[in-house]
């Protein structure tokens, strides 16, 4: 099960430093979604804490293409 706190606090801690390096990235660009949706399915995989969790998702973020978000 999903532990909502740490979810939510993995992803805003992801998307903030993530958007800190790339300040032309909205803050309603898709990427977030794409996200919110990897760092669920890495969880449901393998439990992390949220700095963990969190490190998974800039890595995720680095990695989406940038002509396709």
């Amino acid at each position: 099960m999903v532990d909502d706190a740490i979810l939510k606090n993995a992803t805003e801690t992801a998307w903030t430093v993530y958007r800190a390096r790339h300040p032309e990235v909205g803050a309603r660009d898709s990427r977030r979604c794409l996200l919110e949706r990897h760092l669920h399915r890495t969880w449901e995989e393998r439990e992390s804490d949220t700095e963990e969790l969190a490190s998974f998702g800039i890595a995720y973020l680095h990695r989406l293409p940038r002509d396709e978000c």
